[in-house]
C-alpha cells in the first residue's frame, strides 16, 4: 500500500486486467487466421504479463495531478494500459537486439520461437525464424498500443492532445534505440554521447512522456506539461541509470537476468563511459576490449572491480541521488493536486531506489 491509500498492488492488478481483456479481444479478431496466429498471441499474453507498470503509474498520477478525480476510471486505467502495451514492443525488439536470451526469468521472445522451429524439427534455419517471430510480435505490440490509447473509451477530443504526445514517444524511443545500436557499432561513446542515448532510449518514455499523456488526457495547458517535464525528465534519467548499475551489479536471482548482462552485451553506457575515462589505462583497455564477449564469472567479477575501482560506480549513485532530489525539488513546485505530489514522491522513490 503506498501513501494517501492508494494500492499499487491493486492498480496494476487492474492495468494487467485491462492488458489481458485487450489481447483476448485481439485474438477473437485473429481466430480466423489459426493456430499459428494464436500461437502469436499467446506470446502477446506472455510479453504484457508481470513488471512494475511504472509508466502506467505515471500516466495516471500525471491525470490525477490536473484532474483529481477522473469522469471515467476505467477508460483511465485502458488509456495507462497502452504505454505498458509500448513498453513491451520495445522489450521484445530490445531483447532480439542485444541477443539476449532471457527477460523476467524466462526465454526471451526470439529464443521461445526459435526453440519451437527447433523442436518441430521445421525447415530452415530456426535463429531466423525466432527473429521474424520477435519483429513482428513488437510490431503488433505496437500497433495495438496506439489502438488501445484510441479506444481506451474516453472522449476522442480529449484522447487527441495524448495521441500526439504518444507519436513523439514512439519516435523518440525508436530513434534513441537507433542511437544505442549506432553506439554498439562504433565501440565508443563518451558521456555525453551515452546520455543522449539514456535519455532519448529510456529516460523520456519510462517517466516524463507517460507523465504528459496523463496531463494531456486531463486537459492540461503547456506550462503544466513543462512543469512535469522539470520533475519527469531527471528522475526518468535517474530512473535509467539505476537501470544501468543493475545490468551490471545487479542479482540475477532478482533481476531475472545474467550476471553483469549489460557488460556481455557490451552496453555503452554511463557507467561505462565513466569507467573507461577515469580508470587506469591498462583496466580502461581490459574493459573495453572485454565488452560484448562472452564472459565467465570470474571475468565479470574482474570488470566489476575495474568498474567499481575507477569510481564510476559510486558516481552514478551520487547522480541518481542528485537527478533524484533535483526531481523532487522541481515537483514540490509543482502547481499540481497534493495528492498525486505525494504519490509522485513515492514513485519517484521506487523509481531510483530499487533492486530489479
Amino acid at each position: 500500500m503506498a501513501s494517501d491509500g492508494w494500492d499499487d498492488a491493486d492498480f496494476r492488478d487492474r492495468v494487467q486486467t485491462a492488458l489481458d481483456a485487450f489481447v483476448d479481444e485481439q485474438a477473437a479478431t485473429l481466430a480466423p487466421l489459426g493456430p499459428d496466429a494464436d500461437r502469436l498471441v499467446r506470446a502477446a499474453h506472455a510479453a504484457v504479463s508481470g513488471g512494475k507498470r511504472f509508466r502506467a503509474a505515471f500516466c495516471y498520477w500525471g491525470h490525477r495531478a490536473v484532474h483529481p478525480s477522473p469522469d471515467d476510471e476505467e477508460a483511465l486505467i485502458r488509456a495507462c494500459a497502452s504505454l505498458e502495451l509500448l513498453h513491451a514492443s520495445a522489450l521484445v525488439h530490445d531483447d532480439f537486439m542485444d541477443a539476449s536470451d532471457t527477460r523476467r526469468g524466462r526465454p526471451a521472445t526470439h529464443r521461445e520461437f526459435e526453440a519451437e522451429h527447433r523442436d518441430a524439427g521445421w525447415r530452415g534455419d530456426p535463429e531466423q525464424y525466432g527473429a521474424a517471430a520477435a519483429i513482428l510480435l513488437g510490431d503488433l505490440l505496437l500497433s495495438w498500443s496506439d489502438e488501445l490509447l484510441r479506444r481506451c473509451g474516453l472522449p476522442i477530443t480529449e484522447v487527441a492532445p495524448a495521441l500526439e504526445v504518444f507519436d513523439r514517444c514512439r519516435s523518440e524511443v525508436i530513434a534513441g534505440q537507433f542511437l544505442d545500436v549506432s553506439v554498439q557499432a562504433r565501440g565508443r561513446a563518451d558521456v555525453e554521447a551515452a546520455m543522449t542515448v539514456l535519455r532519448y532510449k529510456s529516460a523520456k518514455y519510462s517517466i516524463e512522456r507517460p507523465l504528459h499523456i496523463g496531463a494531456a488526457l486531463a486537459g492540461a495547458p503547456e506550462s503544466t506539461m513543462a512543469e512535469l517535464s522539470r520533475f519527469g525528465l531527471p528522475l526518468g534519467e535517474a530512473f535509467q541509470l539505476r537501470d544501468d548499475l543493475l545490468g551490471v551489479f545487479g542479482d540475477p536471482d532478482t533481476t531475472g537476468k545474467p550476471a553483469g548482462d549489460d557488460l556481455i552485451e557490451g552496453k555503452r553506457t554511463v557507467l561505462v563511459a565513466l569507467a573507461l575515462d577515469a580508470a587506469a589505462p591498462a583496466d580502461a583497455a581490459r574493459l573495453d576490449a572485454a565488452l560484448g564477449t562472452q564472459l565467465s564469472p570470474d571475468e565479470v567479477e574482474e570488470l566489476r572491480a575495474i568498474i567499481d575501482g575507477s569510481g564510476a560506480h559510486a558516481q552514478v549513485e551520487a547522480v541518481i541521488g542528485e537527478l533524484a532530489a533535483h526531481a523532487v525539488a522541481a515537483l514540490d513546485q509543482a502547481p499540481i493536486d497534493e495528492r498525486a505530489r505525494r504519490v509522485l514522491r513515492d514513485l519517484a522513490s521506487a523509481a531510483t531506489q530499487r533492486v530489479v
